[in-house]
């Protein structure tokens, strides 16, 4: 996380910003907290997007939609203004890396339980969502935020509201991709209507990933056209799933959506025999630490405007809208250098296993 800048806000809502999470396709994400000290992600539209009636819309329908999302395997919607000047939402924030994190740059690929696991919990979470009538639409590494109890699956349903922004049409258009490179459906790829099943892919292309630290069909080897083209046409690259595993992840990604399991059918065959730590102890020691050290993060003073130092009196912007002008363009900080904990053994080259849909290098906690 980074500190705030001076054009940031210091509230939006009920909630007291404390610093900023990162960016995405949608705004800024900050990491705010109530006045009963609850910790949350509270994630700002840019002012771009607030401006189109139809965004506001899909905007405010996805959001409540998202609040009726359970199951103990996601990230909940706590609160939210689509109507705000610039509309924002606030959700349960989740002290933990998120899976492509975890695999690139700290520990490697899961080993078979781990990835066993994974499974079962990213199948009850799709199952809560598909339960509420949403497509999450865009599972992938960088939305399962790793922590000590489990995995979370963010950014349900939200990214729906992003469909009318095509070009300068504020109408969804048949052809239209929605979806990350390497955790893309067949159907996405197609620009077909996407259904539940279209989940179930990328659930598939996400256990790849976690058991082998590879994207499908080579996401970041060659250009976009040649990989979308392997998405619809060419069988995936198993070589080191699991034995237990293989079949089920086979089934997942299936080129015909009806052929494919669904997360109730995943989560049944997948279900764990003993309780056990899902993680090797060193991982979860090390998430356990900074757990701890980001719920205890304390924001620097901020330094006094300008005119305040001259005497004049400081604007009170109103809580309904965060901007008094359009927000800035995001430009976050480097990270502060972060060691793993020995014993991890050296982690694979991050260039190898980029992801590009992720929005920072160093991804904690839940933003778009």
């Amino acid at each position: 996380m980074d500190q705030l800048i001076a054009e940031d806000p210091t509230r939006i809502g009920p909630y007291r910003l404390i610093a900023r999470l990162g960016a995405g396709g949608m705004g800024l994400v900050y990491l705010g907290r109530s006045e009963g000290g609850r910790t949350v992600a509270v994630k700002v539209v840019q002012a771009e997007h607030a401006g189109h009636p139809e965004f506001r819309r899909r905007f405010a329908r996805e959001v409540a939609a998202a609040r009726r999302v359970g199951g103990s395997w996601t990230a909940d919607v706590l609160d939210a203004d689509p109507e705000a000047a610039v509309p924002w939402v606030a959700t349960q924030y989740i002290p933990g890396p998120d899976l492509h994190t975890v695999v690139a740059q700290d520990f490697g690929p899961l080993p078979e339980h781990s990835v066993h696991t994974l499974a079962n919990r990213l199948a009850l979470a799709l199952q809560a969502v598909h339960d509420a009538g949403l497509i999450h639409r865009d599972l992938k590494p960088s939305n399962v935020l790793v922590t000590v109890d489990g995995p979370r699956v963010i950014d349900f349903g939200i990214a729906r509201a992003m469909d009318s922004l095509a070009g300068d049409s504020l109408h969804t258009r048949t052809g239209m991709l929605i979806g990350s490179p390497g955790f893309m459906s067949p159907e996405q790829v197609r620009g077909l209507e996407l259904t539940p099943a279209s989940d179930a892919f990328c659930l598939g292309a996400v256990l790849v990933y976690a058991a082998t630290g590879r994207h499908l069909f080579g996401a970041t080897d060659t250009g976009l056209n040649a990989h979308l083209f392997r998405v619809a046409e060419e069988e995936a690259d198993l070589t080191g799933v699991p034995e237990t595993l293989v079949d089920l992840v086979r089934a997942c990604l299936d080129k015909d959506p009806a052929k494919r399991p669904t997360p109730q059918q995943v989560a049944a065959r997948t279900a764990p025999d003993q309780a056990s730590e899902w993680l090797p102890g060193a991982v979860l020691a090390q998430l356990g630490r900074h757990a701890a050290q980001l719920l205890d993060y304390a924001p620097a003073a901020p330094a006094a405007p300008a005119e305040a130092l001259a005497g004049a009196p400081a604007a009170h912007p109103d809580p309904r809208s965060p901007y008094a002008q359009p927000p800035p363009a995001y430009a976050p900080t480097a990270p502060a250098h972060f060691v793993p904990v020995q014993g991890f053994g050296p982690p694979p080259s991050p260039a190898a296993f980029q992801d590009p849909a992720s929005p920072h290098p160093r991804r904690w906690g839940a933003w778009w």
